[in-house]
């Protein structure tokens, strides 16, 4: 059958027919009247419920990004639209992000990595050459000569030989690279080993002893693999001092209901700015040998160190030191990350782990869960061997790297002085030394009628407090509940990386605001 030719004007749409002289109009009316007749079905049911989701996701919080700084969220968002507020920013105290406090990256740590992503700025002459050979050694052991493609699971194999080369320097003790595993930042290792460690059910299910208070990273991993969170008390009256004796109450009261496997330390302390001495150390390698624990030690902190009466051991080296009966059978697992020190490279998720005393089979079990997720971002692994194998004495780059790192780091211990100094100047405000890391965790007084309030609105104390600080001044700080406390005590973390004089801000805002809740509440 031919079809008639129809000439059409621009500007008219002649009326479309369907083959059987019908136009398309009358059946889209007719398909349309069929449809209203049909019975409505009711909404199908979610598969996926707040009751039918994992309830071990369910139980996960992490305070570092929880309500309170959703709440900032919300006043950033009104601030943009115009809304007026007491105050012209939110000032995110919260969170240890170097960077986005306004810190500079470091000069030759950003080279190689531009250099890395870019390999044409090999040919360059604005490029020193030490960070070209570390960027050409990095991209010879990247398939493809590029950190777009898959490394092994365990890491770039040149990175990991880079890694055990700067432990062997820091402890003088050898590192083995087989020992060493590259992670995206150090919270993808602490939570890899600990999916290893947890098994049992009821009486046997393992039990993981955190400090409290803790960086939640680990009650939030403890949570989703459903074990045991066990609790062990830092002295803050002894400036957050780990004491041994507290460790032996927390296992015993725990061994009438889990079976108690892993010690975490964190050292120097999140969030409390602690650093442990030798000794310390010593009494709980001991410890965990004499208990047959599992030690994880968290040593992301290990460059922040600002008391001049305290200096960085890392548990390797102690171990290694206490002798063959203790270094040949402790299991150790140590981490450490792109994220703190004086680089502060966060949104690279660099990161890495040194597991010592593995069983042989237990190894190929986590390289095999490794293998699951492919491999770390090979651009985290990169930033780093940078932090690993930074400019030697008379290398080009030397002189201002150590420049730069020594200005970062000088800095930082000035602010914590400051810190500590200032609030406490405020009554009822109470701050320890703050000796290592990038936080301050003061003690805050809460009157009764405050604490009333609170429950009134279904909070903790120190959360009404601060989101009362944050809807009033625009500081952004994590209450101490989010952390752990000892009963009847209220904290909030917040950061020391603002620049100095916004830091000054910030610290004379929160004395200007607690005095008035002392007097609102009293």
């Amino acid at each position: 059958m031919q079809r008639a030719a129809v000439l059409v004007r621009r500007g008219s749409c002649p009326r479309a027919s369907g083959p059987w002289g019908r136009s398309h109009s009358s059946a889209a009316a007719e398909a349309s009247a069929a449809l209203k007749v049909r019975p409505e079905r009711s909404p199908r049911d979610r598969i996926l419920t707040l009751e039918s989701m994992n309830p071990q996701v369910k139980a996960v919080e992490y305070a570092v990004r929880g309500p309170i700084v959703l709440k900032a969220g919300e006043i950033e968002m009104e601030l943009q639209r115009g809304i007026k507020k007491p105050f012209t920013e939110v000032i995110r105290a919260n969170i240890g992000d170097a960077h986005a406090m306004g810190q500079q990256p470091i000069t030759f740590l950003r080279q190689v990595m531009a250099l890395c992503t870019y390999p044409n700025l090999l040919n360059s002459p604005s490029f020193p050459e030490d960070a070209k050979k570390r960027a050409r050694r990095i991209l010879q052991a990247c398939g493809g000569n590029s950190l777009g493609s898959y490394s092994a699971s365990q890491g770039v194999n040149c990175i990991r030989e880079d890694v055990a080369a700067f432990i062997t320097r820091r402890d003088g003790v050898p590192a083995d690279p087989d020992n060493i595993y590259l992670t995206t930042g150090a919270s993808d290792g602490i939570s890899t080993i600990l999916k290893l460690l947890v098994s049992g059910g009821g009486k046997s299910r393992t039990g993981v002893m955190i400090p409290i208070p803790q960086y939640p990273l680990y009650s939030a991993v403890i949570s989703e693999l459903d074990a045991v969170q066990v609790n062990y008390y830092l002295d803050e009256e002894n400036c957050w001092a780990l004491n041994v004796d507290e460790l032996r109450r927390a296992l015993r009261q725990a061994k009438d209901h889990c079976d108690p496997k892993v010690l975490c330390i964190i050292n120097p302390g999140n969030p409390t700015g602690q650093v442990q001495s030798r000794k310390c150390i010593e009494d709980v390698i001991h410890f965990a040998w004499e208990e047959k624990l599992f030690l994880l030690a968290d040593e992301v902190y290990q460059d922040n160190v600002y008391s001049p009466d305290c200096r960085f051991h890392s548990f390797k080296k102690v171990l290694y030191q206490m002798g063959h009966e203790y270094s040949s059978n402790v299991e150790l697992a140590s981490f450490h990350s792109t994220s703190k020190g004086y680089m502060g490279e966060c949104g690279y998720r660099g990161g890495y782990m040194e597991v010592i005393n593995l069983h042989p089979e237990i190894k190929g079990q986590l390289v095999k869960l490794l293998s699951v997720r492919l491999c770390p971002p090979v651009s985290g692994q990169a930033a780093m061997d940078i932090v690993v194998n930074p400019p030697e004495p008379g290398e080009e780059s030397f002189e201002q790297f150590s420049r730069e790192k020594e200005f970062v780091l000088g800095n930082l211990a000035k602010k914590a002085k400051l810190t500590e100094d200032l609030f406490n100047q405020v009554p009822g405000i109470q701050c320890n030394p703050l000796q290592g890391a990038m936080y301050a965790f003061p003690r805050i007084l809460i009157p009764a009628k405050a604490v009333e309030a609170a429950q009134s609105h279904k909070m903790a104390p120190d959360m009404f407090y601060c989101m009362k600080l944050l809807e009033e001044t625009g500081i952004c700080v994590v209450p101490g509940s989010g952390f752990g406390q000892r009963e009847g005590t209220y904290h909030f973390r917040m950061t020391i990386l603002p620049p100095v004089e916004k830091l000054k801000t910030v610290l004379h805002k929160v004395k200007d605001f607690h005095l008035k809740f002392l007097e609102q509440y009293s």
